[in-house]
């Protein structure tokens, strides 16, 4: 692999893009630069589990397609099923490997070296991908802080996440339908389950970027979306989380900020209907109310 020149990567959605990132890791996931070789951490590193990228959490690598090429980079022979897309380079010479999920530059795929059986390289800088320890069992959270469909359009970018469906909780009725929620009379929150691997992804971390996608300070629901079903909330399954949650809203109480949000014990969720199940990645539209606002350093 060689450097490529600066160049403004136009395919990254910004709200996709982890700015957690380090100038070097940009440089080379959306500038299509290279790390010297044998300078990455993951080159000389064969311990059990999974590779992801490092900016949108996509799943691409198992530690088990991994092998030493000497090339000077960590080098795998297979990729997860619908894990990465391919490119041609513009010199016509090399394949380019993208993330499949938020097309991020990997590296290049390299065959006919006859290194391994399944005779492929997957040349790829450490900087653009994060190992994971053997997934932990899956953990559900549900929350609400207005339109879910905007809600669910954020959380499916954050890293750690597995699955996520929209619905509603929090009321008295079985099995409410959207006519039932909007017009009030089922006391149900519009929210969202978010799954998510622990060992990956921390509680705490999950609820403080629930804070950074809406207004939190607002007490009647979100922007021109006002009612009861359109309020913020937290629910809690245990009171680790509560507590958790609690040390989250005090936190930002300590910054000046008056938090509107409620804590509640956990109901049950109901699954809403299958049109509102990924509204906006089905329409090609962004959220109108939901916008990602940094306010933790950690």
């Amino acid at each position: 692999m060689s450097s490529s020149q600066l160049t403004n990567n136009e395919n990254i959605d910004p709200v996709q893009i982890n700015l957690d990132l380090t100038d070097l890791e940009k440089s080379v996931m959306f500038n299509k630069n290279t790390e010297r070789a044998f300078t990455g951490k993951y080159d000389d590193f064969y311990k059990e589990g999974d590779f992801v990228c490092k900016n949108c959490g996509h799943k691409l690598y198992s530690s088990k397609a991994k092998f030493d090429a000497g090339c000077g980079w960590p080098a795998f022979d297979d990729c997860y099923p619908d894990a990465i897309n391919y490119n041609q380079d513009e010199d016509g010479h090399r394949t380019e490997i993208v993330c499949a999920h938020c097309k991020i530059h990997l590296g290049h795929v390299f065959e006919g070296e006859h290194l391994t059986a399944k005779n492929t390289r997957h040349c790829v800088n450490s900087v653009s991908i994060k190992y994971v320890k053997p997934s932990s069992d899956p953990v559900s959270v549900v929350l609400g802080c207005g339109c879910f469909w905007g809600v669910q359009y954020h959380y499916q970018k954050l890293e750690g996440v597995l699955e996520t469906s929209v619905g509603y909780s929090g009321g008295e009725s079985e099995n409410p339908d959207y006519d039932e929620v909007c017009e009030g009379r089922s006391g149900h929150y519009e929210v969202i389950k978010v799954t998510y691997d622990p060992s990956i992804l921390s509680y705490e971390k999950l609820i403080k970027f629930f804070f950074e996608i809406h207004d939190f300070e607002q007490s009647n629901g979100q922007g021109n979306d006002v009612g009861q079903q359109y309020l913020s909330v937290i629910f809690y399954d245990n009171e680790a989380n509560k507590n958790s949650s609690q040390a989250v809203i005090d936190e930002l109480t300590d910054m000046g900020y008056n938090v509107a949000t409620l804590l509640l014990p956990s109901k049950p969720f109901y699954e809403g209907e299958l049109y509102h199940q990924d509204y906006y990645e089905k329409n090609g539209h962004k959220p109108y109310c939901h916008f990602y606002k940094k306010i933790f350093t950690n």
